[in-house]
């Protein structure tokens, strides 16, 4: 059945010129596109011109076969509901703004003795947040100023409520050591509360009452703590050098975009209280937008109204003019509840937090497009060395990671022609293998890989990397033999004798297919570096798994004991060491303890 193209003419004539949103549908019903208009008649007749230059308008064009469209108040509406849909639906010829599901605060908990620390996420721990903060490099400056002027705990309670003596903190003045009483609550109240000052931008009255402390001391005599008001002012004095490039005032943030073949970039920078907090790439995905101008405004409107838990600044500085500002300013407004202004033409300090946000968007698109150019030609490299008809799509790296057997886990990462794809990266927990048998988890982890691509029709790798000599490679083939997968490449990447980078062996398919690549090689550049990443994300896997099960009692998995048992054995027996040695019937004696669940205990102590 052949598709009727799409009469644009008679669709223009009954076209309202109404404000509002559009939404352009494929032949089989895919959501193509979804704009907004002031005049949708005049906006969509743009697209139907007889001559187009953008060649990715054009191809939205060719695809177009229906349009529907919902009217609207305002331009303010429709810019308010276009953004809603783009998030519903994310149409691929839209500019796509990653969805943030967080962002960093700092938070000082709501302890005797209270923490400083970063967090993500919904506010459910008691305490005082300040933020949000662009970035979580943007927080950990301001921690690690605060950390060394006013020595507040940074700890997790975890690792406070077991201290016994001072940490490394508090032996390099990072700390004062509450946790083992040397410091008494007044004291560590005041630091806290000076703490909270600085967060909230005073940085001025802050060094001012410092000031007077200092003199103050110094008057009664009490050089120790005038010299530690001293450090404590020379510290934030320097804090507010480095902040001199500002000289503003206020809240803003600060826009600017730039685009060039094969992508584009933002970067946004946040000033508080006259303060740069921080700064942030953001490489949209881009469609029909190639002018920087429209691609600004698309992400401006995403990036505000997208969220409301974003942190709304008195004003914008845009680095260009676009007909849309009103309208976003209207809706930002809108979404935060008091008026922002978009300015363009600026002067002094302001012109120059301009000049340097679009100076960081350029070099971050730069670097970005030339890692991408660097990444196509070893992917090129690599379809020449394993003598490949064209450059692979999709390959997938496996590695193991474990501690004298002790908490295993397998990591595959995912790379691709524009380098790696972290979303596609995963972990494994290793079970049910002899510990330490990597030979045993690298086949379970490429069997169940493999098996549920195949089960569920996922995507498959082109080529399949496994670190480690023959013995790896040959529990591969395995695999690949027990589910009948004669399409992928298998690739074992040996170390040397020397183990060192660049003597690699590699074996293509079987053992008996060997190549050794020259160190200079790009294709050997690139199977070290994905190999280098699996190995990395093993390691910080299987980090986070023995982590957790060291902080967890061998006592918690057994059903029926539960924290008053737990607290019973352990008193019972003086810990879980004796624990451990004790046989059924004096597990029994312990109060509350049956003989059925002794069985129980005894047998997960001698598993574990």
């Amino acid at each position: 059945m052949t598709t009727q193209p799409f009469d644009a003419s008679a669709f223009l004539r009954s076209c309202t010129q109404y404000p509002g949103v559009y939404r352009m549908f494929s032949a089989d019903q895919q959501l193509l596109y979804i704009g907004k208009a002031k005049n949708l008649k005049k906006r969509l007749s743009s697209y139907f011109k007889s001559t187009i230059n953008a060649p990715k308008t054009a191809a939205l064009v060719a695809k177009i076969a229906s349009i529907e469209l919902t009217i609207t108040a305002n331009e303010t509406e429709a810019l308010l509901l276009e953004q809603t849909l783009i998030k519903q639906w994310r149409p691929p010829y839209n500019i796509l703004l990653r969805d943030d599901k967080s962002y960093p605060y700092v938070i000082v908990s709501a302890n005797d003795f209270p923490r400083l620390g970063i967090h993500r996420g919904s506010k459910k721990a008691n305490g005082r947040y300040f933020g949000p903060y662009p970035s979580s490099g943007a927080i950990r400056e301001s921690l690690s100023v605060l950390q060394k002027v006013f020595k507040v705990r940074q700890c997790e309670d975890s690792f406070y409520n077991n201290r016994s003596r001072p940490c490394l903190q508090y032996q390099i003045k990072r700390c004062k050591a509450p946790c083992v009483g040397l410091v008494d609550a007044a004291e560590y109240a005041e630091d806290v509360r000076l703490s909270v000052m600085f967060l909230e931008g005073r940085s001025s009255a802050l060094t001012d009452e410092l000031t007077h402390t200092m003199e103050h001391a110094a008057e009664l005599l009490e050089f120790e703590k005038a010299a530690a008001a001293r450090d404590q002012i020379a510290l934030l004095r320097r804090v507010q050098d480095q902040q001199s490039m500002e000289g503003g005032h206020g809240n803003v943030d600060i826009i600017a975009a730039t685009a060039l073949a094969g992508g584009a970039s933002v970067h946004v920078i946040s000033v508080r209280d006259g303060r740069v907090r921080g700064s942030n790439n953001f490489f949209p995905q881009v469609a029909i937008e190639e002018d920087s101008a429209d691609i600004l405004a698309a992400f401006t409107a995403q990036y505000y109204l997208g969220s409301k838990d974003r942190d709304f600044p008195s004003e914008l500085i845009v680095s260009s003019e676009h007909a849309d500002w009103p309208a976003i300013a209207e809706a930002i407004a809108q979404q935060c509840g008091h008026i922002i202004g978009i300015r363009h033409r600026v002067r002094g300090t302001r012109a120059r937090w301009q000049q340097l946000a679009m100076t960081n968007a350029e070099q971050a698109l730069q670097t970005r497009l030339a890692n991408r150019t660097q990444m196509a030609a070893r992917f090129k490299a690599l379809a020449n060395a394993l003598d490949l008809s064209e450059p692979p799509a999709h390959l997938e790296c496996f590695d193991i990671s474990h501690s004298s057997g002790e908490a295993t886990v397998a990591s595959c990462v995912v790379f691709g022609p524009e380098g790696p794809r972290k979303s596609d990266y995963r972990l494994y927990n290793i079970e049910g293998v002899t510990a330490g048998d990597d030979y045993a988890a690298m086949r379970q982890v490429l069997y169940r890989r493999l098996s549920s691509a195949l089960e569920n029709q996922g995507k498959l790798p082109d080529v399949l990397l496994v670190d480690g000599g023959k013995g790896q490679l040959n529990m591969a083939r395995e695999v690949f033999a027990e589910l009948k997968i004669d399409q992928i490449l298998l690739l074992g990447v040996a170390k040397g004798v020397t183990r060192k980078a660049g003597f690699e062996t590699l074996y293509i398919n079987d053992t008996d297919t060997q190549l050794n690549l020259p160190d200079h090689s790009p294709a050997l550049h690139l199977i070290q570096q994905i190999r280098d990443e699996a190995h990395r994300f093993a390691i910080t896997g299987h980090r986070a798994r023995r982590g957790k099960t060291r902080r967890t009692s061998v006592l918690e998995g057994i059903a029926g004991v539960g924290p008053k048992r737990r607290r019973e054995l352990l008193k019972y027996f003086g810990g879980l060491q004796e624990l451990s040695r004790a046989s059924v019937d004096e597990i029994a004696k312990t109060p509350g303890i049956s003989k059925t669940l002794a069985e129980s205990i005894y047998s997960a102590l001698h598993q574990a």
